[in-house]
């Protein structure tokens, strides 16, 4: 499969810089499998598609405000870029230095309120960060009130207060992602409830969203593409519902890509563990019946994984039909929902 299999244009202006307000007011198109046919609709429309025994499965990771600012001993400005958390303690993170060139190993970066920060480099062209912090300050209550939140490089401005709410879910519980499970934005509590009163299920996986989501696939033959590694965790409570949707002759549905690669992750790797899964075309679903997820990159694993959904050539129609109708692209954009 060649990556121009995958490529398609796509208008500067339906990339959406900023949410919908309600979340649950951003557009659906509702993709059925079985009869190839459309239908557009509104996020608030999904619980007409789902019925009881049903299970929505949720990726409750929280997004970090992991972009920092600060300066080291002579003054001069630099960003640090948390990756992912490397103890228990959450002190010690892998980063990105900006600017990457002037940053060295040993170099201490000072931030506010007293926290400071040394760097030290790594063999695999990335760094390392120990922070140290004053007496009961709390790094990660620290780190949610100074730090800035990492909006994806496609939006191409910079991070406002607001976005520390509207790009995180209403269900996010576990921190560690550095970009949110974007399905999940659509989501309010007043629809989660109307769900559960038709008698739709609800569980929640946990997969920390990593950098590497952003990185488009660079070879030719997108079967040599390396996926990035990502830590996920399937609770106890989950696999049991998990058993009990099959069992009773629910649908499970994904609400994001993270949750499908998490769930089609589980049986081959088991409730916890580091997940490189790829999913393209030809490849057999295991655990889910359907999926809700935003519209994305051309040229990316996660377009990949939706045409390993819904087929190459009927996937390439769907997108089409979305830009066709001006719907709206990416994190803060519009959704999918696939029967």
């Amino acid at each position: 499969m060649q990556l121009e299999d995958f490529r398609f244009n796509l208008p500067d202006e339906l990339i959406a810089k900023f949410p919908i307000s309600p979340r649950d007011h951003s557009r659906l198109l509702v993709v059925d499998r079985k009869t190839k046919t459309i239908e557009h609709r509104h996020f608030f429309d999904l619980p007409e598609y789902l019925k009881p025994k049903d299970l929505l499965v949720l990726n409750n990771t929280k997004v970090i405000p992991a972009r920092l600012f600060g300066k080291n001993a002579n003054g001069k400005n630099f960003e640090v870029f948390l990756l992912k958390s490397l103890g228990v303690e959450k002190l010690s993170w892998e980063c990105l230095v900006r600017p990457g060139k002037k940053a060295k190993g040993g170099m201490t970066v000072f931030f506010e309120d007293g926290v400071q920060g040394y760097i030290q480099s790594t063999p695999r062209q990335i760094f390392e960060i120990l922070f140290t912090v004053p007496p009961e300050t709390d790094f990660m209550t620290w780190l949610f009130k100074t730090g800035n939140s990492p909006l994806p490089p496609y939006l191409k401005r910079k991070a406002e207060p607001q976005d520390k709410t509207t790009y995180q879910t209403v269900y996010a519980k576990e921190a560690g992602s550095v970009a949110a499970p974007t399905a999940g934005l659509h989501f309010t509590e007043n629809l989660l409830s109307i769900l559960n009163k038709k008698g739709v299920e609800t569980s929640e996986v946990t997969l920390h969203v990593g950098y590497g989501t952003f990185s488009p696939i660079r070879t030719e033959n997108i079967l040599d593409h390396k996926m990035h590694s990502e830590d996920y965790e399937v609770s106890e409570q989950t696999i049991d519902l998990l058993r009990r949707t099959k069992d009773n002759r629910g649908r499970i549905f994904a609400v994001g890509t993270t949750s499908l690669r998490t769930l089609e992750s589980y049986p081959i790797m088991g409730p916890q563990s580091s997940t490189r899964i790829y999913i393209t075309p030809g490849y057999q679903f295991q655990m889910i019946d359907g999926l809700i997820t935003n519209f994305h990159l051309p040229e990316s694993s996660l377009y990949v994984l939706v045409c390993a959904l819904l087929g190459i050539e009927f996937c390439r129609h769907v997108y089409t039909e979305a830009i066709k109708n001006n719907y709206r692209f990416y994190s803060y954009g519009d959704a999918m929902l696939i029967l």
